[in-house]
């Protein structure tokens, strides 16, 4: 398993490397306590689908990110996460600014992990609700 404290601490002092994902879609850790997690990423042309608009899958990738850092924090260290369901409204589009994803465990059970999280554009529109379940992991 992960040592997802430390990851989570290193992450909030802005080291880079740690997760590839997130540098490549430069997206930055405002926020986190626990059972909360806060991201930002601006919006950018290279993320624009045909009509102009960002991509849905860039703005439920970021909120897919904010829920998984959120159930980090209230992982044991024998405890691990992978997706199995993840579930978007969009609620409007966005072609410029940027994005911000406030993600909240909304249950810890023994075996799934189940979170919400809004995004929103830097005016505070609504943008996009993400829920997703995980899975929880546990080594024995």
């Amino acid at each position: 398993m992960n040592n997802y404290r430390e990851y989570l601490e290193r992450l909030k002092k802005g080291e880079k490397g740690l997760n590839p994902f997130l540098d490549f879609l430069d997206i930055k850790l405002t926020d986190l306590k626990d059972g909360f997690a806060e991201f930002r990423m601006k919006v950018r042309p290279e993320y624009m689908q045909g009509a102009k608009i960002m991509q849905g899958g860039m703005v439920v990738a970021l909120g897919d990110e904010a829920i998984a850092h959120a159930m980090m924090t209230q992982l044991s260290p024998n405890e691990g996460l992978t997706t199995v369901e993840l579930k978007s409204n969009f609620l409007s589009a966005v072609s410029e600014g940027e994005l911000i994803a406030q993600a909240t465990v909304f249950k810890k059970g023994r075996s799934l992990v189940i979170g919400d999280c809004l995004v929103t554009d830097d005016k505070g529109k609504n943008i996009c609700r993400v829920s997703a379940t995980f899975l929880l992991l546990k080594n024995k």
